[in-house]
């Protein structure tokens, strides 16, 4: 009997009861036939799961298939990624607050002076600040002194709350307070979603990343690097750029390339473009002729080297590509005709310089403003039998050397970009100009 008053079904523990009844009882239940081996249960009965059998498995499987692990490692990427911008604009938001609140505060109340600005509005998450500070240093978490106070421990929401208690100090720092709040808007879903390892879809990481762009932007925390008006510096290339040179984007065709660095983006504001390939179709197809006139009239510097139409590379690059006879050459001759006219139109036609080779062509390359520290370089290789339309794109930054964490300048490396330019500058010394 159970203690619920419910009666267990005979198992194999009642064996040895059994065995010990009288001989005759046992006589008799074999003589009343072996109609059924199972006795009979009665109504009130539980039944009882039996032992499973040896080698079988207990539980749900634990084992993580391939689709899993490429979800996991997809979410951390995300997050990371996240992350990286959150931790940016939490480090400047509280130096800014640092940088602004202390001179009022920290004349009268000292050490104190972030809980005097928090006041009673803020007594509770302040205070909750100062408990987790205190909690940090018993188990010594804090490794860096610098971090021993009250703001380090404010939290994103937190740091923004001082700053909207105490606009108008802040004010004449920032052209509309609306701005700061719909970043950090945007942001605060992110936060939420990075701080509790939930998934993080790709289009709130593209919103959060926009935010905190803007919000560093606002913030006063514009990147020196030149070329960030035509190619922004990302947070992770930031931080981790010295481990692929100067490579700051692959793109595994020249599609996905405009989809996301349209022709205007690249040659826009370009005071100096130089240019290698067979027909130089990323320039020629994509960027108009007038626009092309615009620009070289603006005081750009065109350096265009087509391959020769008439050259045997060409003959072998179109049996490369499985083309008809004459179809490649005839279509690079197109594309240097249309320059050529693009020429006749300026004021200056030696600012637009055309030449051909005559060697085998090994690659593409789009050099924009290579000769200053704003340099941009579209570089793909020619593949036997694939299209340069096809080819994998790699985005270079110029701008000379490479500069690792904690180095200098002097003891960095040069990147792709140079290898580039230099490869160039020999094609060119040894080209035909077109008349």
């Amino acid at each position: 009997m159970s203690s619920g008053g419910l009666e267990l079904p005979p198992g194999d523990s009642g064996r040895e009861d059994r065995d010990g009844r009288d001989g005759r009882e046992s006589r008799e239940g074999r003589d009343s036939g072996r109609a059924g081996d199972s006795m009979e249960v009665p109504p009130s009965a539980v039944s009882v799961a039996r032992p499973m059998e040896t080698g079988s498995q207990i539980g749900p499987e634990l084992d993580w298939g391939s689709d899993a692990w490429r979800e996991v490692r997809t979410r951390a990427q995300r997050a990371g990624r996240a992350y990286i911008w959150l931790n940016l604009v939490e480090q400047r938001l509280r130096a800014v607050v640092g940088a602004v609140l202390r001179p009022v505060y920290e004349p009268v109340h000292g050490e104190d002076w972030v809980i005097a600005a928090a006041g009673p509005a803020g007594q509770e998450w302040v205070q909750r600040a100062v408990a987790v500070r205190e909690v940090s240093r018993r188990k010594g978490y804090l490794l860096d002194p610098a971090d021993d106070n009250v703001l380090s421990f404010l939290t994103l929401p937190q740091l923004r709350e001082l700053m909207v208690q105490h606009w108008p100090c802040f004010e004449p720092y920032f052209d509309d307070r609306r701005d700061v709040e719909l970043a950090l808007d945007e942001l605060e879903v992110t936060r939420n979603v990075v701080s509790r390892n939930r998934a993080l879809s790709q289009a709130v990481l593209a919103q959060a990343e926009r935010a905190a762009s803007r919000l560093l932007e606002i913030l006063g925390a514009d990147t020196d690097v030149p070329s960030s008006r035509r190619l922004p510096v990302d947070a992770v290339e930031d931080l981790v750029g010295d481990r692929y040179a100067d490579v700051v984007g692959v793109h595994s065709d020249r599609v996905r390339l405009l989809r996301q660095f349209p022709a205007e983006d690249l040659f826009g504001e370009a005071r100096r473009l130089d240019a290698i390939g067979i027909g130089l179709n990323l320039l020629v197809q994509n960027f108009s002729g007038r626009r092309l006139v615009r620009l070289a009239e603006a005081g750009c510097r065109v350096r265009l080297l087509f391959l020769n139409p008439a050259s045997s590379a060409v003959r072998r690059r179109e049996r490369e590509l499985g083309l008809k006879k004459g179809e490649l050459s005839r279509a690079v001759e197109m594309n240097i005709l249309h320059m050529r006219r693009v020429r006749s139109r300026l004021r200056d036609p030696d600012a637009f310089e055309i030449r051909v080779f005559d060697e085998t062509p090994r690659l593409t390359a789009y050099l924009v403003d290579g000769d200053g520290p704003d340099g941009i370089g579209i570089v793909q290789s020619y593949l036997r039998r694939t299209r340069g339309m096809e080819a994998p794109v790699l985005v270079l930054r110029g701008g000379g050397r490479v500069v690792k964490a904690g180095e200098s300048g002097e003891s960095g490396e040069y990147g792709l970009f140079a290898t580039y330019r230099e490869e160039f500058e020999s094609a060119w010394a040894d080209s035909r100009p077109v008349s």
